[in-house]
């Protein structure tokens, strides 16, 4: 199971004051943070800083590093940024979000991904725009998958996001994700599973409680990463007693561990 760490994303108003002040004490501090509280990956991202984003992201990459020796992820929808952070990721084996089936996505990333041995996060897109049902999701997966495999993608280093719609704006909006994610697992038991949870409780009053409780099912049901807030205590003991409780704990030592470190 893999935890991203999400809060270095210049949309967080603190991330940009931070970063327009060049504060790099912020930015080791949250992410110190984020790896004490568990994160396996900190995802960087500064998309909102158009004008300036891939020598904003070299200024965060090189930050981040200086405070923890965890693995980026490389978050932008600009290819020229994601070479700047790839290039300049030191530790582990970082992840690319992300590329898709989109034909000019797919062949502007995939480059990078083998120039830089990057995992991906693959989204479950195509051309054809925005799926609805698990039969779109799983008809860009069958493509998608093989594709990426035959171009020199391990299986292993791919991580599907299948997109989450609010729920409040469809009543199947989760549903047909759980159900993706089960076929995923049945077609493609190698393949990694992601996605950020906030998107399905948007619109609607105390998110949180939403987000846990889809945590709960997609992992459940499948997902073995997700992109969220490792400060958010409530959530990560869900986090922690769910795998326990899916026999992914052996002996329960993760979660004994985050009840002595306060979780």
């Amino acid at each position: 199971m893999l935890i991203v760490g999400e809060l270095i994303n210049t949309s967080r108003k603190s991330i940009r004051e931070a970063v327009e002040n060049r504060d790099a004490a912020y930015i080791r501090d949250i992410a110190g943070k984020q790896v004490q509280a568990g994160a396996g990956y900190i995802d960087v991202n500064c998309g909102t800083l158009l004008d300036s984003e891939a020598e904003v992201m070299g200024w965060l990459v090189e930050t981040v590093q200086e405070a923890v020796q965890a693995p980026l992820c490389i978050d932008s929808p600009d290819p020229k940024t994601l070479d700047t952070g790839l290039s300049l990721a030191r530790f582990g084996q970082p992840v690319i979000n992300s590329i898709s089936g989109e034909k000019e996505r797919y062949e502007a990333v995939l480059p990078l991904a083998l120039k830089y041995k990057a995992k991906v996060i693959a989204l479950c897109m195509d051309d054809g725009g925005m799926p609805v049902t698990a039969g779109d999701r799983m008809r860009v997966v069958r493509k998608l998958v093989p594709d990426l495999v035959c171009a020199g993608v391990p299986m292993g280093d791919i991580y599907l996001d299948p997109l989450i719609i609010p729920v409040g704006t469809s009543d199947q909006a989760g549903s047909e994700v759980l159900e993706t994610i089960r076929r995923i697992k049945a077609e493609f038991p190698e393949v990694h599973i992601i996605c950020g949870l906030s998107n399905v409780s948007y619109g609607l009053p105390n998110r949180k409680l939403l987000n846990q409780a889809f945590m709960i099912q997609t992992m459940t049901a499948g997902m073995d990463a997700y992109i969220l807030d490792p400060l958010d205590h409530t959530m990560m003991g869900f986090y922690y007693a769910s795998q326990a409780l899916l026999g992914k704990d052996e002996f329960c030592m993760n979660y004994l561990s985050a009840y002595r470190n306060g979780l």
